[in-house]
């Protein structure tokens, strides 16, 4: 097969179990018709019996079945982004839709639509870069979803097959037969007592739990402190302590009322050497898990590459930057108006405003949900905002201008490229930056938080200008600013993470000492009984 990747690079890193290709590339092992993540803990087939193929998908259309012990469903999935090759960033972006895409919705003439392109030539372009077929693709990923929901949860078998997008059982029941060569029930470990006990009561959904696996390191700290620092009661909360992190979510699907429920993750420790992340879904997510999961990887980049990101950011941030994650987002708009609110104002008073937005425009969960403490609305729709006034926003605490860009930002979102995350990076950066009330910076926050871009520079930026002249000992004008951070390209999301945690930091400490400074003023001044 022309895929086929060199076994000379690649043997000596399954030998080694090099946790930095977990994702990058599998293995396929032709004495057992098995195919492996590079970190299996089984003993090492011979060099002779592996081919290398660098997705899931290429494996099993080679006729190999996926590891019961490493799991390939679970690895990190390979998201570099490109601008060199129009045909590759088509074929990326069609396998970006393909994962998120809504099940009824996943379809040949829908993808060439949204493409904009002819069925015939995204199916060229996508074999040519994936070596499959875009249907093919499809089936790999709903039979590894399905692989994963039988393995990780005890939801019914029928309930399996729908959430991982499959139309019927019986379709479900002959695809996983055909491709793995064994039937659902006999994959799944006390498969009868899982039937018997998940029908009518929903405990099943209730007690699912999914992992969630990733390249190590992982700084979860700093992730967590991130986000901690921007939850907006009743919508988020962050227990940094305990490495947990819970939430609302509205799906949204054409034609569809929306679907309302919550999650919750728990985090491994910083310096986990195989860390894993616990994932726990209300009962009306799991229909939908299928699209919601790559949604989910983005939110908390557990798709990150940490070696290339250390690799690019150098020594020049220091071991503090390993393991960072670009914290992403579920819900597109949720993220654009708190960035909107977060204009020329801190992040403290940015929090306090969109909580204030909430309690007047937010959607309360359902009292059968059951969401954990703290979490109470989900973010008010496109739609709410739009039919909004200037004078019912602007007594929340800003200016009528503020009001202004959010009720037209709420208008235009149905026919913005960047809500549907179509077209190229620099085409959504100058469509938002042209919305009134939208400045270079905030397109670009929205562009790297929203998209998951890794290579944002934020234009403009107080913090990232100090940072980037007190390392560079003198001050920088604009070209000299943007030259500055070009040293960390193409990763400079996570070098602004980094700057601002430093800074942050740094201010943090320097508020200490001040306080202390005023304690040793205090207590070495003469005590005084009554009036002098």
């Amino acid at each position: 097969m022309d895929f086929l990747l060199d076994p000379d690079h690649c043997y000596p890193a399954l030998l080694a179990r090099d946790a930095r290709f977990d994702g990058q590339w599998f293995v396929g092992v032709t004495s057992t018709g098995v195919y492996c993540r590079p970190i299996c803990r089984v003993r090492a087939p011979r060099r002779e019996n592996c081919r290398f193929f660098p997705s899931a998908s290429l494996a099993e259309a080679a006729r190999f079945r996926p590891c019961l012990k490493c799991r390939p469903e679970l690895a990190p999935a390979a998201r570099p982004w490109s601008t060199m090759d129009a045909a590759e960033v088509l074929a990326r972006e069609a396998a970006r839709w393909l994962d998120e895409c809504a099940p009824e919705e996943a379809s040949l003439p829908a993808l060439a639509a949204h493409l904009g392109v002819s069925e015939r030539h995204v199916r060229r372009v996508f074999t040519a870069v994936h070596g499959v077929a875009p249907l093919q693709y499809l089936q790999t990923r709903r039979l590894l979803l399905a692989k994963q929901l039988l393995t990780d949860t005890r939801l019914p078998i029928g309930e399996v097959a729908l959430a991982a997008g499959f139309s019927s059982l019986r379709r479900f029941n002959a695809a996983f037969q055909e491709q793995y060569r064994l039937s659902p029930s006999a994959l799944r470990k006390g498969g009868a007592d899982a039937e018997t006990g998940a029908s009518g009561t929903g405990t099943a959904f209730e007690t699912a739990e999914l992992r969630l696996d990733l390249r190590p390191p992982l700084l979860s700290s700093a992730l967590l402190n991130f986000l901690a620092a921007r939850a907006v009661p009743g919508v988020e909360q962050v227990d940094v302590e305990r490495l947990s992190l819970s939430r609302s979510v509205r799906f949204s699907r054409p034609g569809q009322p929306d679907v309302l429920g919550w999650l919750s993750v728990r985090l491994p420790a910083d310096g986990d050497e195989r860390p894993r992340v616990r994932l726990s879904l209300s009962p009306s997510l799991w229909p939908v898990i299928a699209p919601l999961m790559p949604r989910l990887r983005r939110w908390l980049d557990l798709d990150a590459d940490p070696q290339a990101i250390a690799a690019a950011l150098g020594e020049t941030l220091g071991p503090a930057a390993a393991g960072l994650r670009l914290p992403g987002s579920l819900d597109r708009f949720e993220l654009a108006i708190r960035a909107v609110l977060g204009q020329q104002v801190t992040v403290a008073a940015a929090r306090t405003l969109a909580t204030r937005l909430i309690a007047k425009y937010g959607e309360p969960l359902p009292d059968a949900a059951g969401a954990p403490p703290g979490v109470t609305h989900v973010f008010p729709t496109p739609a709410t905002l739009a039919a909004a006034t200037v004078d019912d926003i602007a007594p929340l605490g800003m200016p009528g201008r503020r009001a202004e860009a959010l009720i037209h930002l709420a208008r235009q979102w149905p026919t913005l490229a960047f809500a549907h995350g179509r077209g190229t990076v620099e085409d959504a950066i100058a469509e938002l930056a042209a919305l009134p009330g939208l400045g270079p910076w905030t397109a670009h926050y929205m562009l790297m938080r929203g998209w998951s871009w890794p290579d944002a520079y934020l234009p403009g930026d107080v913090v990232l200008k100090q940072c980037l002249e007190e390392r560079a000992g003198m001050p920088l004008r604009p070209r000299e600013l943007i030259a500055a951070a070009e040293h960390f390209a193409p990763y400079r999301s996570y070098a602004v993470l980094q700057l601002w945690r430093d800074a942050a930091t740094k201010s943090a400490a320097a508020r200490t000492l001040s306080k202390s400074a005023a304690t040793r003023t205090i207590r070495s001044q003469p005590k005084t009984v009554g009036p002098e």
